[in-house]
């Protein structure tokens, strides 16, 4: 029989934690129907609220559940990655406890699997639910990484995802500490198919990313994921020196002409607050560069195991 890890990120998810557990047995019958074992991953992000408790109810009715918990709160990221490592399945799915991701596509995800696909990867097809500025944004944001990566980021991706073995291996490879994962997704390659589904609003609780956290982790998916913001900043200083050299070059000129005093204090004040606020914007994208270094180079442990089962 194949064994299928289910791997759930939770944070502070305890009202959806049987939820998600009772969604996903629904599946059983075809389950058994292709011999596929299944073991659950729940995956506690350094949770405040009775998330774990909740897992350790359903283990002790299902020795299938198991429960990876941290120290603290070491980010989505850093979830997914641990339930990547922690699973033991010939094929692994990640999905979000809260029911986002509907359970019910596992088995069409599964039979395109048998058509030797690496991985069936899933996209929504609309934002229904999500306030219309942050739907803006993430738009944005995809358009965006298409012109400035290589790498494959799909507009409207999520991390649902079921993958073969071999293309988990390749992702555990990648020890980096600073992780976008849907870049990593695409950056590791395999033969992708993709299912579009109607986005679905949560089950229980509230959504955990504001805007502010959102902005933050486009920002580590643009550095991750390209380098053509150190070259814009190179372009835009090289700009700036050839209008300076032209500005120097007419005002001598205006003055060996016509003799005219150089006036317009307003203005130059302008310019030198814009040349300025130029400045400190390249200085803080290669700060950012710099920052994602620095954490790399520390080399510390992508998160802590506080309890496991």
């Amino acid at each position: 029989m194949s064994l299928l890890s289910v791997v759930v990120p939770c944070y502070n998810e305890e009202e959806n934690v049987p939820f998600f557990y009772e969604a996903l047995l629904k599946n059983q019958a075809f389950f058994d129907e292709k011999k596929i074992d299944l073991e659950i991953l729940y995956i506690d992000d350094g949770s405040g609220d009775r998330t774990a408790a909740e897992v350790k109810r359903l283990r002790e009715k299902d020795e299938r559940v198991h429960l990876v918990s941290f120290s603290r709160n070491f980010g989505k990221e850093a979830a997914m990655f641990a339930g990547l490592e922690n699973a033991k399945g010939d094929y692994v799915v990640l999905m979000d406890v809260d029911l986002q991701d509907p359970p019910s596509l596992l088995p069409e995800m599964l039979s395109y699997m048998e058509q030797g696909y690496d991985s069936v990867a899933t996209r929504r097809v609309s934002r229904k639910g999500e306030p219309p500025v942050r739907s803006f944004f993430a738009r944005m944001f995809y358009k965006l990484m298409k012109r400035i990566s290589r790498t494959e980021i799909m507009d409207g991706a999520r991390d649902y995802r079921l993958m073969t073995r071999q293309m988990v291996d390749a992702i555990l490879a990648m020890k980096e500490y600073n992780r976008f994962t849907k870049g990593i997704f695409g950056w590791v390659g395999f033969q992708t198919k993709w299912l579009e589904y109607e986005n679905v609003e949560r089950a229980k609780g509230e959504t955990k990313w504001n805007f502010w956290k959102l902005f933050l982790y486009s920002l580590d998916g643009i550095t991750a994921f390209s380098t053509v913001p150190l070259m814009l900043a190179s372009v835009v200083g090289v700009f700036f020196c050839i209008v300076a050299f032209l500005m120097i070059v007419f005002i001598i000129v205006r003055k060996m002409i016509f003799g005219d005093p150089v006036s317009g204090w307003p203005s130059l004040v302008c310019i030198i607050l814009m040349t300025s606020g130029v400045q400190f914007f390249c200085t803080g994208i290669l700060g950012q560069y710099l920052a994602k270094t620095y954490m790399e180079v520390k080399r510390r442990p992508i998160y802590l195991v506080k309890e496991q089962f």
